[in-house]
């Protein structure tokens, strides 16, 4: 009942007036008359856009021949590459006045001009690395991380060469500093010992970028890859690595000493190397991985699991077991399939 009478008093008042003093809520008001002319098929929709009439030129407004010479001004050889603030302080300066900051600003935008008017630095895309290894020894990646000293701001940096294939740590060093002599000591050590790979990679920090460890690859014909500004995901390895290291039970908060640091990296690598089966790899040490005694271990495995199969099938109620496959190939960035198909 009380519909027609919001609809009798609307016709006095308005229907905001009679809804407020009828206790009708509008918005209920108003989807009930958009529902009852949909049942009696009136088609209706979003009111149109009112039409609003041109707004009349203000009669301060510049004239044609005025915009002309503002715009003739600001796009002069002598004002093209300054802002609209310094154009406008220095024609003030010399005593000539032609418009507001504002109307300069709003002429070049009516004229597509508007934006950075100085010459701007333009740096091209970084290349993304793409590196693959399938075996050890081909391709390795370095970085260096803070290990927290006992004295505040004070850390020691550790060195850690990866082989990317096998997850094995190649080498490593614990130093008071970051050096590039020692980054050079280090590398050329550990490729007299394990060969010299295709390629190493690093991030874009001194030491890797510095000319001792430049010199040194290029001297032996290894190919040099960096990561991108600000791309860790572009060193995942390394990245890696260092996460496993500094989440580990083991790792302490702070290290005593720079001893004491060598001390528990030496312990924590022989570990990494022999002991941690890694994901990445099958399950596998990085070790047998990368001396290559993993096939012989997973055939070990496979015979384990055959028989344990064979005991008890009931238990394995899908598939029989498959003991982990070992890598083939390690990616860094490794393209998409539209793009190895393109370059095949």
């Amino acid at each position: 009942m009380i519909v027609p009478l919001v609809e009798d008093l609307a016709h006095v008042t308005s229907v905001a007036t009679a809804c407020a003093l009828l206790g009708r809520s509008r918005a209920s008001h108003y989807r009930a008359a958009r529902e009852a002319q949909r049942r009696a098929g009136v088609v209706f929709g979003p009111e149109p856009a009112p039409v609003r009439a041109p707004r009349p030129t203000p009669p301060n407004a510049l004239t044609d021949p005025e915009r002309a010479r503002v715009l003739k001004v600001l796009t002069g050889p002598r004002f093209a590459d300054k802002a609209v603030a310094q154009i406008w302080a220095m024609l003030l300066d010399e005593g000539t006045y032609l418009c507001s900051m504002s109307t300069m600003h709003r002429l070049l935008r009516e004229n597509q001009l508007s934006g950075e008017r100085r010459r701007q630095a333009t740096h091209p895309p970084r290349k993304k690395p793409e590196l693959l290894a399938t075996g050890p020894g081909w391709i390795w990646s370095w970085d260096i991380t803070k290990l927290r000293s006992p004295v505040r701001g004070v850390y020691y940096d550790l060195y850690v060469v990866i082989d990317i294939y096998s997850r094995y740590i190649i080498t490593w060093r614990v130093a008071a500093r970051e050096d590039a002599k020692i980054a050079r000591t280090m590398l050329d050590d550990a490729m007299k010992v394990h060969g010299i790979p295709e390629a190493i990679h690093a991030d874009r920090g001194t030491s890797m970028t510095s000319k001792p460890v430049s010199h040194l690859l290029l001297d032996l014909g290894v190919e040099r890859s960096h990561s991108r500004p600000h791309v860790s995901n572009d060193n995942p390895y390394s990245e890696s690595a260092f996460k496993t290291l500094k989440y580990a039970p083991v790792f302490p908060e702070t290290f005593g000493s720079l001893q004491d640091a060598r001390v528990f990296c030496e312990d924590f690598f022989a570990y990494y190397n022999h002991e941690h089966r890694h994901s990445g790899i099958g399950l596998h040490t990085p070790a047998s991985v990368h001396h290559g005694t993993a096939t012989e271990v997973r055939a070990q495995r496979q015979h384990t699991l055959d028989a344990a199969y064979t005991t008890h099938p009931e238990r394995f109620t899908r598939n029989r077991p498959q003991a982990p496959k070992l890598p083939t190939a390690a990616w860094i960035n490794q393209p998409s399939q539209e793009a190895l198909i393109q370059t095949a």
